[in-house]
């Protein structure tokens, strides 16, 4: 599956959530990530940010698609991290 998280975390777990979702997903722009992941994968991502964020404080949302094709972007402004650089 295709997904893309998007999170709005206080400004001291930021850094520890960021270099967490590195591990499974590419970084598109500040608190934004995508990636092609597994279910298994998926679940532990939801597992390790529940671990990092406070629930009552932080937010974060993630879309789910059957796969890339699913997605239509448009860029408007500057790209900045573009996905065409990953093999």
């Amino acid at each position: 599956m295709y997904v893309i998280i998007v999170y709005d975390i206080d400004v001291e777990r930021v850094n520890k959530v960021n270099k967490f979702l590195k591990l499974y997903l590419h970084w598109r722009q500040n608190s934004v990530f995508e990636g092609e992941i597994s279910k298994a994968q998926l679940t532990e991502i939801k597992e390790g940010l529940q671990e990092i964020i406070d629930e009552d404080v932080d937010s974060v949302m993630i879309y789910r698609l059957p796969s890339k094709r699913n997605l239509k972007l448009e860029i408007l402004g500057v790209e900045k991290n573009p996905m065409d650089m990953i093999l």
